[in-house]
């Protein structure tokens, strides 16, 4: 906090403070590169993944995956916990066939259901899972098993605050404002050969592949 402190003023013998220099200027290219490799470093995140900084929000997250990564398909899977899951699952009714492969509504959202119950559509694009419910306080422990679909999660309240292997996953996305900084910029983990198949109709703005163009590698 005293670092960012001295920043707020002058970064790094810039004559410029951070809230003053331009985003597409040498200086901030380089802040935006150490943030990304500090990303990398601290999750392991291997090249042929994308780290991308969204401005998008992230309940708009909810809309822009299936836009993004149905890649022809027509259904998606996901596991309902609670109430992050369930406004996920709203959202892409939209854009997909929602099959919702477990939930845990029957016992007010206290519990994960037995992975030996959900019902997984082997056509399915992807399948969903929020890994902390933050209203109803259920967290998954450990990655679930996808057999075989590309498994997707919505980490916001808890990425970062344990050790996970990013490689079992297809896509992770977070909100910044609880484990990484100020509220408004999403973070979203995105292996590349899920990139390039966005709808014709998601605007560039809310396009993965167009939004790793513009980001630091």
């Amino acid at each position: 906090m005293q670092q960012a402190q001295q920043e707020m003023l002058e970064w790094r013998n810039s004559g410029m403070s951070v809230m003053e220099m331009s985003h597409r200027g040498k200086h901030f290219s380089i802040i935006a590169e150490e943030l990304e490799s500090d990303l990398r470093s601290l999750m392991a995140v291997l090249k042929i993944i994308r780290c991308c900084f969204c401005k998008a929000v992230q309940t708009a997250q909810f809309s822009l995956i299936p836009q993004n990564i149905l890649n022809g398909k027509t259904s998606a899977c996901y596991i309902k916990t609670g109430a992050w899951s369930e406004k996920a699952i709203k959202d892409a009714n939209s854009y997909c066939d929602v099959l919702v492969s477990a939930s845990s509504e029957d016992t007010k959202f206290t519990s994960i259901p037995d992975a030996s119950t959900w019902i997984l559509d082997e056509q399915a694009a992807y399948l969903h899972y929020t890994s902390n419910e933050t209203i109803h306080g259920v967290e998954f422990q450990e990655a679930p098993d996808a057999k075989g679909l590309t498994l997707v999660s919505d980490m916001s309240s808890n990425i970062l605050s344990r050790k996970i292997d990013v490689s079992q996953y297809g896509l992770i996305y977070a909100g910044t404002q609880k484990n990484m900084g100020p509220a408004g910029v999403t973070v979203v983990i995105v292996r590349d050969d899920l990139m390039g198949h966005a709808s014709k109709a998601t605007p560039s703005v809310f396009n993965y592949a167009e939004q790793a163009k513009t980001n630091p590698c």
